[in-house]
């Protein structure tokens, strides 16, 4: 798979049971260890394929890379304006997926919607990454309504 090419499309109903494998994995690796254990599982629950089914059914868009046939990454925003997920399998960190991942999301969102703010709330191992796609905290870390504790971020883009 060296030599296979990155590719992006819109993800897809039948595509929810690869990104729930894909973020699980993801999620399992980097987010639970830094949670309260029940909020942890929590999250996991919430992320099976039939969550991610019902997201794109409720106009969640979802970006996903492929490397053959292999989901190496998903993008997803509510909204036009609210990242809920950017996940990159572990073994594809350091490629710069999640910088193109990002980009496709953004320009669709400003392409479709003329938005120029993007928020997140981030985990606790990711606020680096953002930082990196030019995210900025907004406040300190905090614990959501559902017990998991991230950063609220945002990216705002100059005009056109």
């Amino acid at each position: 798979m060296t030599n296979a090419v990155l590719r992006i499309r819109l993800g897809r109903p039948d595509d929810a049971g690869a990104i729930a494998v894909l973020v699980r994995r993801v999620t399992r690796r980097w987010i639970v260890p830094d949670q309260p254990p029940e909020a942890g599982l929590a999250l996991l629950s919430r992320q099976g394929a039939a969550n991610q089914r019902r997201r794109m059914v409720e106009g969640h868009r979802f970006h996903l890379a492929w490397l053959g046939d292999t989901l190496v990454g998903v993008v997803a925003m509510r909204d036009d304006s609210h990242l809920t997920q950017l996940f990159v399998g572990t073994r594809y960190h350091g490629r710069g997926i999640a910088r193109r991942l990002w980009q496709r999301a953004m320009t669709d969102a400003v392409r479709r919607a003329g938005t120029r703010r993007f928020t997140l709330n981030a985990s606790r191992c990711a606020v680096p990454a953002y930082r990196r796609l030019g995210f900025v905290a907004t406040g300190p870390e905090r614990f959501s309504p559902n017990g998991v504790l991230t950063t609220p971020m945002l990216l705002e883009c100059a005009p056109a």
